[in-house]
């Protein structure tokens, strides 16, 4: 069965005339004729009744009759929404993050999105660091707005820059270093220390700390900053981050910019070296950008 058997018989149903039929489909009526016959023969049902005053649809063939106009719709949305793809008007484009890296940037640059090019549905999906780079390699996830990826994590990935933070350090309000307007990097030396389940988390934390001659004290690993940031309003230890993570843990805790070095934190996008992003992808990373500025 080809579609046009579905076109030819969905002009019979609805003219209830060969003759009218062929000249809507501008097709020879015995040739018309044969196409049904051979149809019917196919599904093993008759659809047609055929008598000297006309054509008249068999109960099968009304059925057949709604089920052919469904199915040539939806061939003709295909085509459109495969048309509307190419020209990026149409998608799903799944995206992965991290809080807190993306509340600045992320919730605008949807709405402009959205306004831009309704017909792309956007699939967001919140993973751990490891997920995200594994999510752009396997292509589950076609980008990704991350903290920069460093080592082994770099492999494969092209990262655009769109914002760079100083550092700071999270702290509750009863710890020592609070009373500070800022915090040298060499009080840290002792301080215990709370960060992320990262295989390349301590490497950076050792880049930060290698002016001073210490290494840092790692007392805990999280898998998320979240649960970093409860911890350190537990009162478990300190931790190093930008000031954005503000915008996520809200004033339970303070924060005070780091001083003694020139480390930054980046963010930004993310996606697979050798991987294809749609137009749909292209126009949310414009977006994106745009919106950073």
């Amino acid at each position: 069965m080809e579609l046009r058997h579905l076109r030819y018989f969905l002009a019979v149903g609805e003219a209830l005339s060969f003759t009218k039929a062929a000249a809507r489909l501008r097709v020879a009526q015995p040739a018309l004729s044969r196409q049904m016959r051979d149809l019917e023969d196919e599904i093993g049902v008759d659809l047609l009744r055929r008598s000297p005053r006309g054509v008249t649809l068999t109960p099968e063939g009304k059925l057949f009759l709604k089920e052919a106009r469904e199915l040539l719709k939806l061939s003709r949305e295909s085509v459109k929404k495969v048309h509307a793809m190419v020209r990026g008007e149409y998608s799903e484009l799944h995206i992965g993050y991290r809080v807190p890296t993306i509340l600045e940037i992320l919730p605008q640059a949807l709405a402009a999105f959205q306004k831009a090019v309704p017909g792309v549905k956007v699939l967001l999906h919140e993973l751990t660091f490891d997920e995200l780079i594994a999510g752009l390699r396997n292509a589950t996830l076609e980008l990704a707005v991350l903290l920069q990826p460093t080592g082994e994590h770099i492999t494969g990935i092209v990262f655009e820059s769109l914002h760079t933070y100083p550092l700071c350090v999270a702290l509750n309000a009863a710890h020592p270093l609070a009373q500070l307007e800022f915090v040298p990097l060499e009080r840290l030396a002792a301080e215990p220390i709370l960060g992320l389940r990262r295989n390349d988390y301590r490497g950076y934390l050792d880049r930060i700390f290698a002016p001073t001659g210490f290494k840092p004290r790692i007392v805990t690993e999280c898998d998320t900053f979240g649960s970093v940031l409860i911890e350190v309003e537990a009162g478990h230890g300190i931790a190093l981050g930008a000031p954005i993570v503000k915008v996520a843990a809200g004033q339970q805790l303070l924060y005070r910019p780091l001083t003694g070095t020139t480390e930054s934190l980046s963010v930004g996008i993310a996606r697979a070296k050798n991987g294809n992003v749609t137009p749909a992808g292209e126009e949310f990373c414009e977006i994106l950008q745009n919106a950073s500025n």
